[in-house]
């Protein structure tokens, strides 16, 4: 157990938090005092005031700027990517901005309260990006101690590995905590290769924080190991750490990280970590040994650190399936009793759903059998796990002759390059050849995760339906020239003969290769397993100029979330827009056009004025190469 300088009890330190106390804080209706709504992250709100029969009254309330854009041209200000969703706690908004600034938002006007700025580099960024997803909170449990220097936090994980604490208040550090506000994550042994990186927020429950590591995929051969560290919230003592790689595979191999958020139940005092492939991604013959916590639901006591249960989506993972979303926590009815479950999107379009006490499926989950791989040395996994239900909420295989384009010249080159690739349906193992990666690497689902309404029993989530490819090129055989081509994403796999070339298929007019629709949002009744109902979702500008109709979909970024109103908001889409949709029948009730693609989750918030607020950022995706924007947008009934 590492001890960190500074951490000693100090005059200011506070009373805890006890995990009854964090329970009431959430069932507060009012806010949204985490970034998926909860700890549990059902991005749920209890509010009505905004509901099916107002929605379309819905008017712009306020708009605020972070002032930070940059597309990337200049090389020390990489892109930035609007990914953050506030939280709403102690009577305001908190957030972050894409170059790592903390704020503080007056809810109802807008107006930047104060602002805490780190400094964190804006170049040399994990994926070279500028981006802040969201932060945490915690307070005392004295009232009498809120009151003090920080008595209430914001606790925030950035890019650079630094775990910081900020008065909620003031907008200053917190001293108590670690050395001089700050824990230093980068100083502490990942054991692997590469620099660590936060890319979402912290998990909070009673005294204790707890964060993931996002590393560099698909560059080390023994990456960071993505250990996941409990630190305590006053002093950042660091508590307990836990590693998914095994200790014999952990000098060959390394990641099986969670860079996405983490979930939290605060009865049982459990943080649910959703973890991705060890590394490298898509070549594991220096992993052929078993490593059952990779690309896996992990509970973990956050007491102790200790596993309680973990189950593996997908087994030796060569694809880029890390889980890429915050399991979803929540009571479902299902064989007519109240069961407390996990649900957990990935990035097959598979949804499963687990026994939250035990990890054991809730829905029959079949092995079947997968291709095998063909490159020297690698042994896939001979089955894959496969949920009966509910069905996956996007096409999981496509033929040559599935090719799809605009005009016959764009399917036809569509069909000649699927046609050239190793195709076996889902699960076709990477070739030297190329292979079809379908669904892509970006998803099925993906960050946004599922949202569940407990009055209506659905689940709610969005997906992408893209068709890519992967390539396992000889190091040798290698030529930049040729081969780093617009759109071709080139890994260096360090260590091995390889360099894997990975990319979207896209026709000469600018379409995906895959038939549409590329985008869809699902409801699944979670007391069946079965689709309620599923509509394509979102438009895209073709790089050709033309507008893909409704009906086509558009590959999307975000979430939704569900409220007692009867609503599902979510920005998402590509095409500058947010929504709102009925719950019960996926119709389209709301839609405004928002200053840029609003590739971020909402939330829902009812202030201290007695209104109810819709916010979302859309601020556009720099990796995406959409439009670009710093604003963060808020609804309501009434505008000021």
């Amino acid at each position: 157990m590492l001890l960190i300088s500074g951490c000693s009890k100090t005059p200011h330190q506070q009373p805890v938090l006890a995990s009854k106390d964090v329970m009431a804080v959430e069932a507060d209706a009012t806010g949204w005092p985490s970034y998926g709504g909860q700890s549990s992250s059902t991005k749920y709100s209890a509010l009505d005031q905004i509901n099916r029969s107002n929605v379309a009254r819905l008017k712009l309330a306020w708009t605020w700027h972070s002032g930070e854009v940059a597309d990337g041209s200049d090389p020390a200000v990489e892109s930035t990517v609007s990914e953050m969703t506030p939280i709403y706690a102690n009577g305001r908004l908190y957030g972050c901005t894409p170059f790592g600034r903390v704020v503080a938002i007056d809810p109802a006007s807008g107006r930047e309260v104060w602002s805490f700025d780190p400094k964190k580099p804006r170049s040399g960024n994990m994926y070279r990006q500028n981006y802040c997803r969201g932060v945490a909170y915690w307070q005392a449990a004295d009232p009498a101690a809120q009151r003090r220097d920080c008595g209430r936090r914001i606790v925030y994980a950035g890019q650079n590995a630094q775990l910081m604490e900020i008065d909620a208040n003031r907008g200053t550090a917190c001293s108590s905590f670690g050395m001089g506000g700050k824990v230093d994550l980068a100083a502490l042994d990942y054991k692997g290769e590469g620099k660590p990186a936060n890319t979402s927020p912290p998990a909070i429950w009673d005294n204790i924080i707890v964060v993931g590591v996002a590393v560099q995929d698909n560059m080390y051969r023994n990456s960071l190991d993505g250990i996941v560290r409990g630190f305590d919230v006053v002093s950042g003592r660091e508590l307990w750490s836990w590693n998914p790689i095994p200790a014999d595979l952990s000098p060959v191999t390394g990641a099986a990280n969670a860079w996405a958020p983490l979930s939290v139940d605060a009865k049982r005092g459990w943080v649910f970590v959703p973890t991705g492939s060890a590394s490298w991604d898509t070549l594991g013959v220096n992993r052929i040994g078993r490593i059952p916590d990779a690309n896996a639901v992990v509970a973990l006591d956050m007491r102790t650190g200790h596993k309680v249960w973990s189950y593996q989506t997908v087994h030796h993972d060569l694809w880029d399936y890390d889980l890429p979303s915050a399991p979803t926590l929540a009571t479902i009815d299902h064989a007519g009793r109240a069961t407390e479950a996990v649900i957990q999107g990935t990035k097959t379009g598979n949804i499963f759903v687990l026994d939250r006490q035990t990890g054991k499926p809730l829905f029959p989950i079949v092995e079947r059998t997968v291709p095998q791989s063909d490159m020297p040395g690698e042994t896939a996994a001979l089955t894959q796990p496969m949920p009966v239900l509910p069905r996956p909420v996007t096409s999981q295989s496509i033929s040559a002759e599935d090719a799809w384009g605009m005009a016959w010249f764009d399917q036809r080159h569509c069909r000649k390059r699927m046609a050239a690739l190793r195709n076996e349906g889902l699960f076709t193992p990477p070739s030297t050849k190329g292979s079809v990666l379908h669904p892509s690497f970006l998803g099925g689902t993906n960050l946004g995760g599922i949202a569940y309404d407990p009055g209506s029993g659905l689940a709610v989530v969005n997906s992408s339906n893209l068709v890519a490819s992967v390539t396992l090129k000889p190091r040798s055989e290698y030529v930049e020239s040729r081969d780093k081509r617009p759109g071709v994403s080139v890994y260096e796999m360090q260590g091995s003969p390889y360099v894997m070339l990975r990319e979207v298929l896209m026709s000469p007019l600018g379409a995906p290769c895959n038939p549409p629709p590329w985008g869809r949002l699902t409801a699944i009744d979670m007391r069946t397993g079965q689709t309620r109902w599923q509509v394509p979702f979102g438009q895209v500008k073709l790089p050709s100029g033309v507008i893909s109709p409704p009906e086509w979909g558009a590959p999307n970024q975000g979430g939704p979330i569900v409220t007692r109103g009867g609503l599902v908001f979510i920005g998402a889409s590509l095409d500058s827009r947010f929504r709102a949709y009925d719950t019960q029948t996926g119709r389209v009730l709301w839609s405004v056009a928002v200053p840029a693609p609003a590739t971020a989750t909402p939330m829902t918030f009812r202030h201290t004025d007695g209104q109810q607020y819709v916010i979302i950022s859309a601020g556009g995706h720099g990796g995406f190469g959409t439009q670009l924007g710093d604003a963060m947008v808020a609804y309501a009934l009434r505008a000021r």
